[in-house]
Parts: structure tokens; C-alpha cells; sequence
């Protein structure tokens, strides 16, 4: 299932750099309307940043749309940084950052991790908060972690776990995503590029039902892959740095509001998987659900609020 055509190529009408403090400088940019309606753009990963194609998943007369960089993401500085990066980190930042841009309230338009920081971020800033559309959902769990990298999409893609352990040692294969972490922050080039590239290769494998090699390569081609790896490979070892069960725990703060949340999931993403989106769903019981047959595109999402 597709959804429609994204819009023409979309300029930034405004971009630069915000410094938000313990040597961090956010990449952001504003496109469409000046004096449209306010959309936050949440990347995923995190560490995968923002691409001119995500620019234009909004109909530019309407939405006055934001995109940044979080900490240690592609045009973010310094990049793949990992010093001071946490959850409740970027959750300040994007404070900060609608601050800077004098943007009291935004929508929330944030797939896969970026549905998670959104997700937190609306937690804590409720009032700020026009709206949101989350897609592909992922809520940070000990357990949503370990299906991912502790060997539960084996049972749908054997061969590209068997690839990704692999480069682990048999005793180190407990904590195969800590073992991932510590070769990335190696000082030996090669050692980190390789395991940052093979972080991604897994990844990227789990993307579609159907993944080939030159798929991945292609995607791989000019993608930030090396602050994806080593940013998100971070957050998994800490457990994305949120208490058990923190979203579902806390999101009778969103019940009590009036604003419209949009969950889209695909029956078949095999990165975070419907039941996720069912379970927050059920916890939103005010919530929209739409679940597809596949693993819908964020330009199906994006229609949706067009």
C-alpha cells in the first residue's frame, strides 16, 4: 500500500544552527508557510536525522513545517556525539527549540523513535501540543528492544541476524548490542566503521519483507548511517534512557486533553511491530488507528493530515 505522490521540491525558507548547550548545535530548518499551521518533524533512529524528501510529506500552503537534527544526527554538531545525549535531552532541546522560533504550540508528526520521543516529549509539555500523528509505533520497552536485538525478528529474518551476530564473539553474544556499542566508539577507524555500517545493514534489513542486497546499498548510499548506528545503538544498550513502561505508565496526562492523536502502523513492520500501536491505541481509547497491510510509508501517514 502507497500513499500519495509527495509534494514538489520544497526550499527552506530558514535554516541554521541552535546552540542548546554541553557543546551540542541543532541543524533545523523551516519550510512551507511562514504563517501556516505549526508541524514538528520527529526523525527516527535516533541519530538518523532529517532528508529534503521529509520536507515534503506536507502540503506546503497549509503547514508551516519544522524539521531538526537531534543530538549526534547528520547535520548536528558534533557529529554522532554521544556526550550528554540522552531522551530527556532532546526532549529540552525541542523545548528550546520552539522556544527559539517563538512556536507556542506544534503539531507532532514523529515515526518509529521519533513516535517515542513525541510521545515523551507530549508527556512532559502537554500544553504545547495542537495535535499529533505517530507512525510505526516503538515505545521503548525492555521488551521492544530485545524483539529487535535480542533475537526476536530471527524468526522472520534468520539470515540477517545470523549476520549481524556474527561479527560477535560467542562469549560476548549475551549482549550482542553492548558489544556493538563498545567496537563503535573504538578509536580504530576501521573497527567503528565496520561495525557502525553492519549495525545499519541489520537494520536496514528489517525495513521491508523484502530487503535485498543492493536495496540496502542503495539506501546506505549517501544516508547518515554512521550517527544512526551509534547513536541508536546507544540508546538500545540504556534502554532509551526512559523508567519501565514509562509511555503507557504516564499517558493518562495525554486522556485528559483534547487533541487529536493519529496512530498508523503496518500489519507487517517488522521494526516495530502492531502490537505496539494496538497497545497505546488502547490506552488512547480517543485515539485514531490505522492499520495497514504492509509496513505503510510516512507519505501514507502525512496524507492523513493534509
Amino acid at each position: 500500500m502507497r500513499g500519495p505522490k509527495l509534494f514538489p521540491k520544497i526550499r527552506p525558507y530558514r535554516h541554521g544552527y541552535l546552540n542548546v548547550g554541553d557543546g551540542h548545535k541543532l541543524y533545523y530548518e523551516l519550510c512551507g508557510n511562514p504563517k501556516g499551521k505549526p508541524v514538528l518533524y520527529v526523525h527516527g533512529g535516533p541519530g538518523a536525522g532529517c532528508s529534503e524528501k521529509d520536507r515534503r510529506f506536507f502540503n506546503p500552503k497549509v503547514w508551516n513545517i519544522i524539521l531538526f537534527d537531534q543530538r549526534g544526527a547528520n547535520r548536528s554538531k558534533p557529529f554522532a556525539s554521544l556526550h550528554a545525549n540522552t531522551t530527556w535531552k532532546l526532549v529540552s532541546d525541542m523545548r528550546q527549540l520552539l522556544r527559539f522560533l517563538n512556536i507556542s504550540k506544534v503539531f507532532l508528526f514523529g515515526g518509529s523513535w521519533g513516535s517515542t520521543l513525541s510521545l515523551v516529549y507530549a508527556i512532559n509539555y502537554p500544553e504545547t501540543v495542537t495535535g499529533m500523528l505517530l507512525r510505526g509505533i516503538f515505545l521503548g520497552r525492555k521488551a521492544d528492544i530485545k524483539y529487535t536485538y535480542g533475537g526476536g525478528a530471527e524468526a522472520y529474518f534468520p539470515d540477517a541476524w545470523e549476520r549481524f551476530v556474527s561479527k560477535v564473539p560467542q562469549r560476548c553474544r549475551n549482549d550482542v548490542i553492548g558489544y556493538y556499542v563498545k567496537q563503535m566508539q573504538s578509536k580504530n577507524g576501521r573497527i567503528s566503521n565496520k561495525f557502525a555500517f553492519e549495525f545499519a545493514y541489520y537494520e536496514l534489513s528489517l525495513y521491508k519483507l523484502r530487503m535485498t542486497h543492493r536495496d540496502i546499498m542503495r539506501s546506505l548510499k549517501g544516508f547518515p548511517y554512521k550517527s544512526l548506528a551509534a547513536v541508536e545503538a546507544y540508546y538500545s544498550k540504556n534502554n532509551f534512557f526512559l523508567p519501565k513502561n514509562y509511555i503507557l505508565g504516564n499517558i493518562g496526562k495525554l486522556n485528559k486533553l483534547k487533541i487529536p492523536i493519529t496512530i498508523v502502523n503496518g500489519r507487517y513492520d517488522m521494526l516495530c511491530p502492531p502490537h505496539q500501536a494496538w497497545q497505546l491505541h488502547k490506552a488512547l481509547p480517543k485515539s485514531k488507528l490505522f492499520l495497514g497491510p504492509l509496513g505503510l510509508e510516512p507519505r501514507t501517514s502525512a496524507w492523513l493530515i493534509r
